[in-house]
């Protein structure tokens, strides 16, 4: 199939923001096919895919806790949706993420209520091992220089959309 003809992924991005304004992002430490990490370009904030009949305020709730532990935080506000692209891929068709061109999001700013000790990215929960191996908060202005290149658009706009939550 050609990558035009296949669906985006429907999938919930998170800006945790803490008291100081700053943005929580993770280290991947490893691709998950068409998802590729590049050197100097590890860190991203949470994000993940919506299941099937599920609400996107639902799957970003349990996205957060899924990778980083948080079961704390108050909503802030949203994005329309937007896309990217992924990477062209030529690994297993079986892959899970093979049968999409890319990710439909809908961005969220949710404000962190809990303390950094609820913090945890490293354990595997629901079944999804863990993303990050490493994590920080960040000023939400310089998390676009830090993500892979196809994401860049996609955080520059979050920047854009959510600047007045910092």
């Amino acid at each position: 199939m050609m990558m035009a003809e296949k669906p985006y992924r429907p999938n919930v991005g998170i800006a945790l923001f803490n008291t100081a304004g700053k943005v929580l992002i993770g280290r991947r430490y490893r691709d998950d096919g068409p998802e590729i990490i590049l050197p100097g370009f590890e860190w991203q904030m949470p994000q993940g895919g919506i299941d099937a009949n599920e609400n996107p305020r639902d799957a970003v709730m349990r996205e957060l806790w899924e990778e980083t532990g948080v079961t704390r935080a108050d909503y802030l506000g949203e994005t329309a949706w937007m896309t990217y692209e992924f990477p062209p891929y030529d690994g297993p068709a079986a892959h899970r993420l093979a049968a999409f061109r890319g990710q439909r999001q809908k961005w969220f700013a949710l404000r962190f209520m809990g303390d950094d000790h609820d913090i945890d990215p490293l354990r595997a929960r629901n079944g999804q091992p863990p993303e990050f191996d490493q994590w920080r908060w960040e000023r939400l202005d310089r998390v676009a220089a830090l993500v892979v290149p196809f994401r860049r658009h996609v955080y520059a706009a979050v920047a854009t959309d959510f600047a007045r939550f910092v």
